[in-house]
């Protein structure tokens, strides 16, 4: 048998199984909108192709010069059509497959991504692939010249996270961005994240109420910028007295303290006041400016103090005690080896010098489902451990007995209200909350995408396509039945940032399409924290693979251009990154006090990326710098 030959016995093995998919999934097939049809066909043929071994087929096809079956996802079939023809060529037979749908296929696969794109995240600049979605700071309510600076710099989309402030704030958000789009002459979308269940560190019982009160200084110990007090009375605003008295030299905050009113109108600039600090030390504080109308003063010394809510502070034969003086923040320090207790008691941790501090968790099913060896990340994975024991404490609470198996060097702190994610755990909570339905509500009649988070499996997402027609519902009940239809017409997009998601990618977009404004998010996020950084190598890619399979938009997440966006300097390593991230639909960028010029950035690397690449494809136009590169 020659080597054609048995390339052809197992190529042709792999078209078959690729053509029996669509008729094994055809009741799945069969439930998507009419628009994504095609897409599902598609899709059920890429997974089919990806659960084979395709390698040697690969290999052998390239050994003879022709297609190494590359990038097939557009469009499948037809793609493993081409490479059995290019066999039969080889050897002169008659092809066995037609040429007009090959020729075509790619072309209307591309058609139909775009339109679905179009349809959900709306329409982009000319010459360029990628949208651009901007996270909108809490600022974005109340100034609407960074909005639109936003929108003049090449914002495509606006994101509310309603993770963060409340329906007002919202309203505002989207009011600026409609007034910024209208300015501009262009549509801009705006895409609102829905948090999902939080699965949080508890509460910490704080520390005590001590405020370090610090000068500056040269690296040579001399005093550049004193230790500055701004004394208050109850009631009085001191913001202002505050601004006036930071010095552009210091490095350290001004400390507003509360004292008592009487005890402050005696006050003259030019006065001596000391007190003794919490460690017994003495102290001098020279009075710089009292501002009777203000109710402030401002008090400086070139020496640092540690003062707590018993401090009290002498001027002039007269004395008051300091306070508003907030409690210190208490964290676990845990290194590798440690114990740590996650529990179902809400009650704060009380932290401890010796043995295993106890700890809750915001979602108490998540404890309960914790099973011995199952992995429990903090902080974004800056803290590993594996669960060792499970029990019943004597009040009744579950308890998962954790040992630290990762942290860093003299171990990591660990905080109140930081997140948890298990991997290795199947958490009974719905993906949407209470407060996510009635955010949804807002976002189904103020706004055009919903952006699910906590999303790990298909009824995950029959859940949240069921309760936007709830939604609707309720809404035509209400308001009529146009207003229920707009309803209806929001875009779905989900957040891929679990490995239950991630392992059943096909099954979720199958269900997601269901609905016909449609596209997915990759968290990269928490899907690095989930599965491992060292996977995060392969896994984002593969993502972007099986959506345009389905011909599903793609919206790139986390840490794109972030160093730029927070420090104005761009790293090199991020430039690279953003230009991978351009080959999905839609980059969204992160807030930052540079995050303008990281928009422009981002739109002149998506123009000029447009003309030379579409998605994984690169289009060979000519490199006129390369004209003379050999002499």
């Amino acid at each position: 048998m020659s080597v054609a030959d048995k390339l052809r016995t197992r190529l042709t093995d792999l078209i078959t199984a690729v053509e029996a998919a669509p008729h094994e999934h055809a009741a799945r097939i069969s439930q998507v909108a009419p628009v994504h049809r095609p897409g599902a066909v598609n899709l059920v043929r890429y997974m089919a192709l990806r659960s084979h071994d395709a390698v040697q087929v690969q290999e052998g096809l390239s050994s003879l010069g022709a297609t190494s079956l590359s990038h097939p996802e557009p469009a499948v079939l037809e793609r493993l059509h081409a490479a059995h023809n290019v066999l039969d060529a080889f050897e002169s037979a008659p092809l066995s497959y037609p040429m007009q749908p090959i020729a075509t296929a790619y072309a209307s696969a591309d058609d139909i991504l775009e339109s679905n794109t179009a349809t959900l995240l709306g329409p982009t600049q000319e010459d360029t692939h990628a949208r651009i979605m901007v996270t909108l700071p809490a600022e974005a309510a109340d100034d609407y010249e960074l909005v639109l600076g936003f929108a003049q710099a090449g914002m495509e989309l606006a994101r509310i996270n309603c993770a963060h402030d409340d329906e007002s704030v919202w309203s505002r958000m989207v009011d600026n961005v409609h007034r910024a789009a209208h300015e501009v002459g262009r549509e801009i979308l705006i895409s609102c994240d829905l948090a999902g269940p939080k699965v949080r560190t508890g509460d910490i019982t704080p520390g005590p109420a001590v405020v370090r009160v610090r000068v500056t200084r040269k690296p040579s110990g001399e005093v550049i910028a004193p230790a500055t007090l701004v004394v208050h009375a109850p009631g009085a605003d001191p913001s202002a007295t505050i601004a006036a008295a930071t010095s552009p030299l210091a490095q350290r905050p001004v400390v507003p303290l509360l004292v008592d009113a009487a005890w402050l109108n005696n006050l003259r600039p030019g006065a001596v006041a000391t007190l003794r600090d919490v460690r017994g030390r003495k102290r001098t504080f020279l009075v710089d400016a009292v501002d009777s109308q203000a109710q402030t003063a401002v008090l400086h010394c070139t020496q640092n103090s540690y003062i707590g809510t018993k401090t009290v502070l002498e001027c002039e034969g007269k004395a008051t005690s300091l306070s508003g003086i907030a409690p210190l923040e208490q964290k676990l320090r845990l290194a590798v080896g440690d114990h740590a207790i996650l529990t179902t008691d809400a009650a704060p941790a009380v932290v401890r010098d010796e043995g295993p501090t106890t700890i809750g968790c915001t979602a108490p099913e998540a404890v309960r489902a914790l099973g011995v060896g199952h992995t429990v990340l903090f902080d974004d994975g800056s803290i590993e451990a594996t669960v060792v024991e499970t029990r019943e404490s004597a009040a009744g609470e579950h308890e998962a007995v954790l040992e630290v198996t990762r942290a860093g060097i003299g171990g990591t702190n660990l905080a109140a209200h930081k997140g948890i994610n298990l991997p290795d755990t199947d958490i009974p909570l719905p993906s949407l909350t209470a407060e996510d339905l009635a955010a949804f509500r807002f976002v189904a009649t103020h706004c055009d995408i919903a952006a699910v988070s906590f999303i790990r499996t298909p009824d995950d997402v029959a859940f949240v396509l069921e309760s936007l027609e709830a939604i609707a519902q309720d809404v035509a009940a209400t308001d009529g039945a146009e207003a229920a239809e707009r309803v209806r017409n929001l875009g779905i997009v989900l957040k891929i940032e679990t490995i239950p998601a991630y392992e059943q990618l096909g099954s979720l977009l199958l269900e997601g399409m269901r609905h016909p404004k449609f596209g997915i998010m990759i968290a990269r996020g928490d899907l690095a924290v989930e599965l491992g950084f060292e996977k995060m190598v392969q896994v984002p890619g593969r993502i972007m693979k099986v959506a345009e399979a389905a011909h599903i938009p793609v919206i790139m997440a986390t840490q794109v251009l972030e160093n730029l966006a927070k420090n104005g300097l761009p790293s090199r390593a991020e430039i690279t990154d953003a230009g991978y991230a351009l080959r999905a639909e839609c980059v969204m960028l992160n807030k930052g006090p540079h995050i303008t010029e990281a928009i422009q950035i981002l739109d002149r690397m998506s123009r000029k990326l447009g003309r030379t690449r579409l998605k994984n494809r690169q289009k060979l136009r000519q490199i006129g710098s390369w004209e003379h590169a050999l002499g």
